[in-house]
């Protein structure tokens, strides 16, 4: 089996890629910078240089390929979705793995580019598994500055809570729909083990680094203007900060047993996350 994975070098997609070859398999990458696949991978993989933005680049990639992984983000996500999956029913591509959201569920924002997206991998007619995440463990990395500079962790999810999963989980459960087929046509919802507020989180990684941490609830008016700081648009300002507001309203505090179901064993704790990435927040 050949495999083409995307977002080789960002979170998720370097954990498949390593994954495969843990198995045996030489993957095929498809990034934007080949010395950060060869720092990640060596010589260990195929090296394919292009943009899901610019769809005539994933084509040389494709030729031969019998597995997708597909990973876009932002609000570009339909668009991407639908270029990359009409191209891979070109090719003959047999099955693609789109990495989705648990938030499609909800009709958000981020989760409604993720369901438009969905709806062009199915209409393309290429054969599909959806994994749909829950909140990344990761992404309380945007935390280490104010943690390491204040020892403060500002947001507007209130008592809401979330079960935070690990990206290994999320790569380990994408292989296994990449390698078994076992879950073709299927959309599996996975998370972590707990649905657990933002202030234990912040607590959770406070006894990762042996500090006494503060969780300070904000307004949605003070996470829109600073989540817009760093924002690439108002829509993802935007998209954002219905998220929190979601939360905070108790609307994605769900968790499911797919992880245990198909790894067979339970999902890693936010726990381990916070000791292997201590270091970020000290």
């Amino acid at each position: 089996m050949t495999y083409l994975i995307t977002g080789a070098t960002g979170d998720v997609g370097s954990k498949v890629v390593h994954h495969l070859l843990q198995r045996g398999n030489r993957p095929r990458v498809f990034v934007r910078s080949v010395q950060k696949a060869q720092a990640l991978f060596g010589q260990r993989v195929d090296i394919f240089v292009g943009d899901l933005a610019q769809p005539e680049s994933l084509q040389p990639a494709l030729a031969g390929v019998d597995e997708l992984f597909l990973v876009n983000s932002g609000p570009q996500i339909p668009v991407h979705d639908e270029s990359a999956a009409k191209a891979a029913k070109a090719a003959g591509v047999r099955h693609l793995v789109k990495l989705s959201s648990m938030d499609v569920q909800h009709g958000l924002a981020i989760g409604a580019w993720h369901e438009l997206g969905e709806a062009a991998v199915r209409a393309s007619g290429i054969s599909f598994t959806f994994v749909q995440p829950t909140g990344f463990m990761s992404n309380l990395l945007a935390w280490a500055r104010s943690i390491k500079t204040e020892r403060i962790v500002r947001a507007s999810t209130g008592e809401g809570k979330r079960a935070f999963i690990h990206s290994e989980d999320i790569a380990a459960v994408a292989t296994a729909a990449l390698t078994t087929r076992a879950y073709d046509g299927e959309s599996l919802p996975i998370t972590g083990p707990q649905a657990l507020t933002f202030a234990e989180a912040t607590a959770t990684i406070g006894s990762a680094i042996g500090k006494r941490l503060t969780f300070q609830p904000i307004s949605d008016d003070e996470a829109r203007q600073r989540y817009s700081a760093i924002s690439g648009s108002e829509a993802e300002t935007e998209a954002h900060v219905s998220l929190w507001r979601a939360i905070r309203e108790g609307r994605l505090a769900g968790v499911t047993d797919n992880v245990q179901r198909i790894l067979g064993r339970k999902p890693l704790p936010l726990e381990q996350w916070a000791m292997e990435n201590a270091t970020a927040f000290c």
